[in-house]
């Protein structure tokens, strides 16, 4: 692996950013999540499927963006943005870190069945950062 430390980014770290750290750490990779606005807990349906994949989300409850997580970084992979005032794209690029954008759907507010989607193709892209 080629990155010392991923940081795992999404507007509310509720979702797509706690499946992609989660997964990441199941893989092996030294990685965290934040959110700019984060929610007060973890969505219920990321958490239903990610337990069908065995994988419990226990990395607590969703934290707040600092600027040590992103100086601590070597690469930072933005879930995508929907809420755009609050998209952490713009900062983490002002802070001259390497950054890359999967542009996944939220899963806030989607049936199981589509966050089981976004689920898999998370798991596929951080098992392609593995390899790396």
């Amino acid at each position: 692996m080629k990155y010392n430390k991923i940081l795992f980014l999404c507007v509310e770290n509720a979702g797509r950013s706690k499946m992609a750290e989660a997964f990441g750490k199941k893989m092996g990779i030294n990685c965290e999540s934040a959110g700019t606005v984060p929610a007060t807990e973890v969505n219920e349906n990321v958490r239903k499927a990610m337990e069908e994949k065995g994988i419990p989300i226990d990395t607590g409850s969703p934290r707040m963006l600092s600027k040590d997580m992103i100086d601590n970084s070597d690469l930072i992979v933005i879930m995508g943005c929907s809420v755009e005032e609050s998209c952490p794209a713009p900062l983490a690029r002002a802070m001259k870190k390497k950054v890359v954008d999967w542009g996944l759907d939220d899963p806030k507010n989607q049936p199981i069945e589509k966050v089981r989607e976004i689920r898999d193709q998370i798991e596929k892209k951080v098992s392609e950062l593995a390899i790396e």
